[in-house]
């Protein structure tokens, strides 16, 4: 049964298979790390592969295998907070625009078209600037921009579900207003906001990288991709493993989930 359904949708497997492995590192670094991210040898100073240190070390001689390992607890606690929290509040404000209508749709409407005027990680880049570095300050920062694009999802199908027979059934019957979103629509628009948050999660880790290699995004010392991407770019030439291997581990990440997207996609596609 397994090796039918990985035939049929083999993308689904692959990024399944590829996010267990990403998150069981990220459950066990500190077990599994060779050394401690924050252990400073400056002997060991951009130091090539070897037998001891499997990726090479950075500018202070920290252990890269082991910052990469702990940085996948960072990357992914923020893309998958980030996401949660996006949709919690992109549940409730799209869920009563889309029930409702009239002028809380419209007011809220107006409200998204203002902040998509502005590109998002722009946004995230301004008033993250504003914020002092730390973890909290940017999962605040990327949700403040990511519920919008939510929101907007969630109100349309809303709306589209809105009309169908069984809804106005449930109207006739006297059936509260929450009982119908939650036991009515919302199970009926899920598949479509897990497929968009598989990709968002990638979109937030790629968010918190590019926040971080600005030195605005996780405090200074902090293990993260982002920040190992910063310093390698001043050894590029002399040391260029400090930044390739941190690059791969996102490009892997993002890959991964953009799989899962993908591949949830397909399955819940009847054309599929």
């Amino acid at each position: 049964m397994i090796i039918r359904n990985f035939k049929k949708n083999p993308i689904l497997f692959v990024g399944i298979f590829l996010l267990s492995l990403l998150f069981f590192i990220a459950i066990f670094a500190p077990w599994i790390s060779p050394f401690s991210p924050y252990a400073i040898s400056l002997e060991k100073e951009l130091c090539l592969p070897n037998n001891i240190h499997l990726l090479g070390c950075d500018a202070n001689g920290i252990d890269i295998l082991s910052s990469i390992f702990y940085g996948t607890r960072i990357s992914l606690f923020i893309g998958v907070t980030t996401t949660l929290i996006s949709l919690f509040i992109a549940f409730f404000l799209g869920s009563i625009a889309g029930y409702y209508g009239g002028k809380i749709d419209i007011v809220l409407m107006r409200i998204l078209d203002i902040i998509f005027a502005f590109p998002g990680i722009l946004l995230a880049i301004a008033i993250a600037s504003l914020l002092k570095p730390s973890v909290q300050n940017l999962i605040f920062c990327l949700s403040i921009t990511g519920w919008a694009g939510y929101t907007r999802l969630i109100r349309g199908e809303v709306r589209n579900i809105m009309t169908r027979e069984y809804i106005e059934s449930s109207h006739a019957l006297g059936i509260g207003t929450w009982r119908i979103i939650i036991v009515h629509i919302w199970p009926n628009i899920l598949s479509t906001v897990l497929v968009t948050a598989s990709f968002g999660i990638a979109g937030c880790i790629l968010a918190e990288a590019s926040l971080s290699f600005l030195g605005i995004g996780v405090p200074p010392g902090t293990p993260s991709w982002g920040a190992l991407l910063s310093f390698g770019k001043d050894v590029i030439v002399e040391a260029p493993h400090v930044a390739t291997f941190p690059g791969i581990a996102i490009l892997l990440t993002v890959l991964s989930f953009n799989f899962l997207g993908e591949g949830l996609r397909q399955w819940f596609d009847p054309k599929e």
